[in-house]
């Protein structure tokens, strides 16, 4: 077995997606999910005030096309197709509804609601990730829907240009937050089921607009009211909708 030294690269970057803040109604404490300046975090895990159940199974129905799968309840559904526009570009999205049938059922469900429309990448780390999905232009969080089941040891990689489900130590603890991967991240592979094996589950790949992803990639970051990695001037999401 190969043991990183907490010095190394990769193992800082493994700590970076160990880190989070978890916010209550009077004080926030501090977690491990993602690392940012200064021994803070830019990871906030969302208020999960009413619902805190793990899904396990979901149904979504969408336009039927060539390319379709049995998600875990036997209901045939599409890979849905996602447009995401940014201030820096489109971004399209392609979800494995074969591979990923939670996570991409969940994934639709905030789509198709607005939850992200004008939210921001809160995070931003050259040749690693950038990543969005819950926290608005002022760092505030918006409430999640509550835990999407990990589906890390579905055969999918976290090479570059897929997207996977961010989450906190609790492998199962995956909401609305996710990260697109700037190059191949095998560290974040699934490699077994067990709270350090577990990995981060990958849900679907960029299939056009990769160049908008890697602009995203160059913004200048800094800290934001004691979170690191954050974009200087904001990156928003104006608008995501589903295709098909």
């Amino acid at each position: 077995m190969i043991r990183l030294s907490k010095n190394h690269s990769v193992y800082k970057k493994m700590n970076s997606l160990t880190k989070t803040f978890q916010f209550s109604s009077t004080a926030f404490v501090l977690s491990l999910l993602v690392a940012c300046g200064g021994g803070k975090t830019s990871e906030i895990k969302a208020v999960e005030a009413n619902d805190t159940s793990t899904i396990k199974s979901v149904n979504i129905e969408k336009t039927p096309n060539t390319d379709k799968s049995t998600n875990t309840t036997g209901a045939t559904m599409s890979n849905p197709i996602i447009k995401m526009e940014t201030s820096k570009g489109t971004i399209t999205l392609e979800l494995d509804a074969k591979n990923a049938p939670l996570s991409t059922a969940s994934f639709v469900s905030y789509v198709e609601d607005g939850f992200y429309d004008g939210i921001i990448f809160h995070r931003v780390i050259p040749n690693f990730m950038i990543q969005t999905g819950g926290m608005n232009p002022d760092m505030s969080e918006k409430p999640n829907k509550g835990h999407v089941q990990n589906e890390a040891n579905n055969g999918l990689k976290n090479d570059r240009g897929t997207l996977a489900m961010a989450r906190t130590p609790d492998p199962h603890s995956a909401s609305s937050q996710f990260f697109v991967n700037l190059k191949d991240n095998d560290f974040l592979n699934f490699t077994s089921e067990t709270s350090a094996g577990w990995g981060y589950a990958v849900f679907g790949k960029v299939t056009d607009g990769m160049d908008v992803v890697d602009e995203i990639a160059k913004v200048k970051t800094g800290n934001h009211g004691g979170h690191g990695d954050v974009p200087l001037e904001a990156v928003t999401i104006i608008k995501a909708s589903v295709e098909k």
